[in-house]
Formats: C-alpha cells, structure tokens, sequence
C-alpha cells in the first residue's frame, strides 16, 4: 500500500491513505450498526481497557529495551500500572456478550493480515534466498553457456547487495542472452529521512560485463530506479539510462503443504499478494522499459 512519511524525526509516523479510508467506512458502519451510544458503551469499554493493558506491558518492552531501566525497576512500575488495567478489564470481560466481542473480532482480524503478510513475505524471502547464487558461480554458468551478448544495459534489480538475484538467473538459463552491460541494482532504505545527493550512488565493478549498484534513500525520499541509473551514468559508469531495460522478478507464489503455514494461511496471503502494490509503480519505472520475469515460489 501508498504509506506517506510525516515526520523527519520519527520513521514510524506515517500515514496510509488506504486505511484512513476504511477507519471512515468502519466508523459510519459502525454508528449504523450499534445505532446508540448505549449499544456502544460495552464495545468501547473492552476496547479502550484492552489498551490500556497492551501500553503497559509495551511500556515494560521500552523502558528495558530502549531506556534500559533494571529490571526490577521496571517491573516495580509496570506492575502497579497493570493491577489497576488488569482491574478495568476483568470488569468488561463481563460485557464481551453485550457488544464487547466486536473490538476483539476487529483485532484478530487486524492481527491475522498482519501476521499472515509477515510471515508469508518471510517466507517468500528465504525461498528466493535459495535461488540467489555467488558472482563467481554465476560467472562459471555463462563461460560454459555462452550467451549471446546483445547491445544495451540490462538493469536487473536484487534485494541483497551480495550474490545475483534469481531473475537473472533464469533470464539466462531459458533466454541463453545476456546484455553486453548488466547493472546488479539494489535500494537500500536507511534510516534517515534523507540521503544527500552525493551519497545516493555506490557502484562497485564486477567480473564479466557486471556492475553492482546501490542506491540509498532516506525513508522520506522517493525511490526513482531511473535517477539512480542517471546518477551511476554521471559518476562514470558506461550505461544510457534511455536504452536501459529493466528487469524485475514477480513471485508466483503456490500453495504447497510445505512447513511454514497453515493452509488456509497461504491462501490468504496469496490473495493479499495479488492486490498488493506492484513494483513497478512504487519504483516510478516506466511501464514499457519494463520486463517482468515469473519466478515460482512454493509456500
């Protein structure tokens, strides 16, 4: 989904327009539905009581982790904090069947995308891992095909700075070409609102007609492949960001009764993954300069 940074001092603060949208059709749902505030009293209780203990205990997580307060401390605080909580929502439990199941639906509904996305992303990643080969061995597998070399870039993108990515990989193993320059181009997010220009670009020269390139961006920058190709070309890098062809993997995800989810999981997030926003938008590539290889991944 769009997410838009707010702040140039706190990563986390962000704004999902998506969602506003859905709190907006949740609320006006939720008036209807309830109609009275009476009828809402119980909802709100377990849900505002709910709160409380959760920030307790998460104010226990960053009074240890991040202010690395003793831990007797620390439990000495929480522990007065959460008694009285505590106290607040054993007296709601007791309104769950009068409306207060509704909270409590909502977040294991919230909860379960969340986690599912999560995990099945964790999952895709060490799957394409697997794919992911060393330089050297790669260089093996083209002196013993021996590609084709056609005029161009080939600009293919990596998600780690180490190794070669999966979709170039099958773009030579079942098209036997490679371009006469191939650009190993990965973004990394740092986390800092933004990067100087100057700093944007580190091109390190491989083997074999290869050149990996990173391209760094603070998380309120906007990430442009094109620009960061300009700004390799400008550094002395041999590319024309004009004839330059990139190339991006798309995960066919299939479900498979392999360890890692439950079914019913997997189904759920190749659904999510099939709306999920392309990279192709995200990146600001322009769609006909764009190859799209289909890489399977089982779950």
């Amino acid at each position: 989904v769009k997410i838009l940074h707010t702040s140039t001092e706190e990563i986390g603060q962000i704004y999902v327009p998506l969602v506003n949208w859905i709190l907006m059709a949740a609320t006006i749902g939720l008036v209807l539905g309830f109609q009275t505030s009476d009828n809402l009293a119980a909802a709100y209780g377990v849900a505002v009581s709910t709160t409380m203990v959760i920030t307790t205990i998460l104010a226990y997580v960053v009074a240890r982790e991040l202010w690395k307060w003793p831990t007797i401390a620390a439990l000495a605080l929480s522990a007065f904090f959460i008694v009285i909580d505590l106290t607040f929502f054993g007296a709601n439990l007791l309104k769950i069947a009068h409306g207060g199941w509704f909270p409590l639906l909502v977040a294991a509904l919230v909860y379960t995308l969340l986690s599912t996305w999560k995990r099945g992303r964790q999952i895709v990643a060490d799957r394409l891992r697997t794919s992911t080969i060393a330089v050297d061995k790669f260089l093996e597998q083209v002196a013993e095909l021996k590609p084709a070399r056609v005029e161009g870039t080939g600009v293919f993108m990596s998600a780690s700075p180490e190794g070669v990515p999966a979709a170039l990989v099958h773009h030579l193993r079942f098209n036997r070409a490679l371009h006469q320059r191939v650009v190993l181009l990965t973004i990394d997010v740092e986390e800092r609102p933004h990067v100087p220009p100057e700093e944007r670009v580190t091109i390190a020269p491989l083997e074999g007609g290869l050149t990996r390139v990173v391209g760094h961006f603070g998380f309120m920058d906007t990430a442009n492949l094109l620009e960061i190709v300009g700004r390799a070309e400008a550094q002395g890098l041999k590319v024309d960001v004009a004839d330059a062809t990139f190339y991006l993997g798309r995960e066919i995800v299939v479900v498979t009764r392999r360890p890692g989810m439950a079914l019913w999981r997997e189904h759920l997030f190749v659904l999510m993954l099939r709306n999920a926003r392309r990279a192709v938008d995200f990146f600001r590539i322009p769609s006909d300069r764009v190859v799209e290889l289909g890489i399977k991944v089982e779950l």
